[in-house]
């Protein structure tokens, strides 16, 4: 009797042993996965460009493309890095930081003290090491539109976190940074992707085709891109091709913070 009690004791106690093991197991297994998520920064680019060719008035980062993706991103969790062409001051557009365009937690962004040193700050190029990140996002302004596009040690970095199966995003004009990207066959990044950019409505619309020196949607097209663009100007749209998400206006940098969760939840 007393050897049928210690009998059935030990199994309960085996059994008790083996699911309390598969739960830690499966407890451990979904906290590394949620750290492998999270394991690796992103890398946000922003202009140090600030004159137009004949405006008084500056350019520079369009303050929301950067804000709308930056909360969506923190909230979820991730670590994020400012680097710009040159490094240090990055300057605002004045436009952007009218109250038309202004939302709450931009100003909240404006007002704090470390968010804008950051801005004071940025990396160089130079600083980056691309095995740090898993994903690159090119803000916007219409600044981007002359130090993106050729700058190399941006397009090294660039290729190498996609050459590691990283992610590229860019919204408005950053797009232009993708402009000069290439496969490791040397051919265009970009060749046969669908994506999009600020279009050249939107340019005519903004009173500025004639400031910008070329046309964002004409040099993707060229490139070999598959340009969309949203039916109305000036309305949020963001296309995910695998691992190249591109949002087309200011409108759209949360809808590509968003779309590029969606991927990430995916894989």
């Amino acid at each position: 009797m007393y050897f049928k009690i210690f009998y059935n004791r030990h199994w309960i106690l085996l059994i008790c042993t083996f699911f309390l093991t598969i739960s830690y197991i499966k407890g451990d297994n979904i906290q590394n996965a949620n750290q492998s998520i999270h394991d690796k920064k992103i890398l946000i680019v922003l202009t140090n460009h600030s004159d137009y060719p004949t405006r008084t008035d500056k350019t520079g980062l369009w303050l929301t493309e950067l804000t709308h993706f930056y909360d969506i991103m923190d909230e979820a969790g991730y670590e994020m890095d400012f680097v710009s062409p040159k490094g240090g001051k990055v300057p605002l557009d004045e436009r952007s930081l009218k109250p038309l365009y202004l939302d709450e937690k931009a100003r909240e962004h404006l007002n704090d003290t470390t968010f804008m040193t950051r801005l004071e700050t940025t990396l160089t190029p130079e600083e980056i090491n691309p095995e740090n990140y898993q994903i690159i996002y090119y803000t916007g302004g219409h600044g981007t539109m002359w130090d993106f596009r050729n700058n190399h040690s941006l397009q090294k970095i660039s290729e190498k976190i996609y050459q590691q199966g990283g992610i590229i995003s860019a919204v408005c004009h950053g797009v232009s940074g993708l402009l000069s990207l290439q496969d490791e066959d040397g051919s265009p990044l970009i060749k046969g992707v669908e994506l999009t950019g600020f279009s050249n409505n939107e340019e005519v619309l903004s009173g500025m085709k004639s400031e910008v020196p070329f046309s964002l949607q004409d040099e993707l097209t060229k490139k070999g891109a598959i340009y969309k663009k949203a039916f109305l100007p000036f309305t949020s749209y963001a296309i995910t091709s695998d691992r190249i998400i591109t949002g087309q206006n200011p409108q759209s940098s949360k809808e590509v913070a968003k779309a590029l969760l969606k991927h990430l939840n995916q894989k």
